[in-house]
């Protein structure tokens, strides 16, 4: 318990830390100011006006339904008019669409906190993912360049306990800032779209969904703060994680993303780790592959990534670098 508390005293203290716990509050800050600078709360003529709009796009979508099952059950060629008739028509079924027109689709500088809650957590995820990452590379990174690590072995000569208090303390803050940084932060949303906007359809649904994203957005934030302090114990020092994030993200998602597409090679985004962090924030994502409709006339060209397989793709690389650390640790020469 000392060992934990000496190496939470000393995650606190560090001036990077409270500098990205700054930044992390300022740019929360200038989000809710320009959201809320931007919105306003509609008339009564207004929302008259969108209710009006959004009944005759839902009245448009049945009758675009209807139209297709006619033309399917008469087979009427599809061409004749420019009419697009699908395979099935299901693409048209406003009963299926995961969300019909509504008034705050047609209400242009309102914010709706029932349509904007969960693009704005997504960016609130990519921050504290940001966050944790830096944090937790640098964190280890500078005692191990420092000598700090040697003198904490001194107190307590065991290197795996050691390294093992670092990286439990460093989880468990992220999490708890993330946690409180997450309900300040909808919370702040949320009193906008009651005050200066449009609450939006906050259903159970709703929030069910949104507490998934979040569950899911904290995963993420665990495992790139456990992802950073791995790299960096591994290369022992700080620069070592940013260098190897960005020569990933430069030689990988850009550079081999590039030649794949040259080569044609069939559904490369499987081998993107930033496709599998979409479809484990998402629960799926789907990606287009032309291959699979070469000369035929209706094809789903379409192949997805599931949640729980682009959670296995990221707890074994994260695991696995995370094992690595721990090994080299024991055994390296730390002066």
């Amino acid at each position: 318990m000392n060992l934990v508390r000496a190496e939470l005293e000393r995650l606190t203290g560090r001036r990077f830390v409270q500098l990205m716990v700054v930044l992390l509050a300022l740019a929360f800050a200038v989000t809710a100011a320009t959201t809320l600078a931007g919105s306003h709360k509609p008339s009564a003529t207004e929302l008259d006006s969108a209710r009006a709009q959004a009944a005759e796009q839902r009245q448009s979508m049945e009758v675009a339904f209807q139209e297709c099952l006619a033309r399917r059950g008469a087979m009427v060629p599809t061409e004749d008019d420019g009419f697009y008739l699908p395979a099935d028509c299901s693409e048209f079924d406003p009963a299926l669409r995961e969300q019909l027109p509504i008034a705050a689709d047609f209400l242009p500088g309102v914010f709706s906190f029932g349509q904007q809650a969960r693009p704005l957590l997504y960016f609130l995820i990519a921050f504290l993912v940001l966050f944790g990452f830096l944090v937790g590379a640098s964190y280890i990174g500078a005692d191990l360049n420092s000598g700090g690590v040697v003198n904490l072995l001194l107190w307590r000569p065991r290197r795996l306990t050691v390294l093992g208090a670092k990286l439990g303390t460093l989880l468990g803050t992220v999490l708890v800032l993330s946690v409180l940084a997450s309900v300040a932060y909808l919370a702040a949303f949320w009193v906008i779209g009651q005050t200066a906007g449009l609450p939006g359809r906050l259903s159970n649904d709703f929030w069910s969904e949104l507490g998934a994203v979040h569950g899911r957005g904290l995963v993420l934030v665990l495992l790139a703060a456990a992802l950073g302090f791995s790299i960096a114990t591994l290369g022992r020092h700080t620069s070592a994680a940013l260098g190897a994030a960005a020569a990933y993200l430069v030689v990988w998602e850009l550079g081999a993303r590039l030649v794949l597409e040259i080569v044609d090679f069939r559904q490369s985004d499987r081998l993107m780790l930033s496709s599998h962090i979409g479809a484990w924030l998402t629960g799926e994502a789907r990606f287009w592959d032309a291959q699979r409709c070469s000369g035929t006339a209706y094809c789903d060209g379409y192949y997805s990534l599931t949640w729980g397989s682009s959670l296995l793709v990221l707890l074994v690389l994260t695991g696995g670098l995370t094992a690595a650390a721990f090994a080299v640790f024991r055994r390296r020469d730390l002066l």
